[in-house]
């Protein structure tokens, strides 16, 4: 069963918690608090601009942003966060050129089919001296899940990105994208990994929302009867090992950033 803009929203709020401190560098290196004008390309339900500081603390600039799903953004304006946002394509970003000092994207790269072509539409939007940035790409085929018995999560996310038409492994290419459609400056590098505590139950539920999700696209929701043992064998061993500290899951998660050449 497809997930919810709500399931989507809580899956998206996650991630911005994990790029929480990479995006305060990002965007401070990119001058925010100066920016006019700055682009959410793929901006999903809003989980961004719904901080409690906005995309940035102590920015007053407008925030536009862009997704190609209707639902997502009808969810983005029901929880007030704060944008002004617009349907469209990532491939043909209905903007005129140079109009942003900043585009920027986060978890997007790996579910576009020509993610080239997504970097050059940001950049042909971005005004000379703005900049592009990429604020997270994972690239699972460095995920690593301790312990051993869970290691088959990995292989099953991978096959369905792959069947979704996701690029699982776009984390390694991020610098050589940046460097391919002219950004200079470039600096790229994988987001660090810390454990303290646990997950909350809400969090691990979520991950394993997402998961069932994955299995009924590559295994078959008609099948459910098949697998759903060995699911939720391997459900309470993750749930177990989190709550006593065991557990280790890091997938590789890339960055960039670039600018645009006076």
């Amino acid at each position: 069963m497809p997930l919810s803009p709500h399931q989507w929203h809580a899956r998206y709020t996650r991630q911005a918690g994990w790029t929480q401190q990479l995006r305060h560098y990002l965007f401070k290196r990119a001058d925010i608090l100066s920016a006019k004008l700055v682009l959410d390309c793929g901006s999903g339900t809003g989980a961004l601009e719904a901080d409690a500081g906005g995309i940035y603390s102590g920015y007053e600039g407008t925030s536009v942003g862009l997704d190609i799903n209707l639902n997502n953004l009808a969810f983005a304006k029901s929880i007030g966060a704060t944008a002004r946002w617009v349907q469209g394509d990532a491939l043909r970003l209905p903007f005129t050129a140079g109009i942003f000092d900043i585009a920027f994207c986060h978890f997007l790269l790996l579910w576009v089919e020509d993610p080239l072509q997504v970097l050059r539409e940001m950049r042909r939007v971005t005004r000379p001296g703005g900049y592009v940035l990429a604020l997270a790409e994972p690239d699972y085929g460095g995920r690593i899940d301790f312990p051993p018995e869970l290691e088959v999560l990995g292989s099953w996310q991978q096959a369905s990105l792959r069947n979704q038409g996701a690029n699982p492994l776009i984390g390694r290419r991020l610098g050589w994208m940046f460097r391919q459609v002219g950004l200079s400056d470039v600096e790229t590098g994988v987001l660090g990994a810390q454990w303290q505590g646990s997950l909350s139950r809400d969090e691990i539920e979520s991950e394993w929302v997402v998961l069932h999700n994955d299995l009924e696209i590559i295994l078959g929701e008609n099948d459910e009867a098949h697998w759903q043992g060995d699911f939720d064998k391997l459900k309470r061993l993750d749930e177990t090992t989190w709550e006593n500290g065991e557990r280790v899951l890091y997938v590789p998660t890339f960055f960039a950033i670039g600018k645009i050449a006076v």
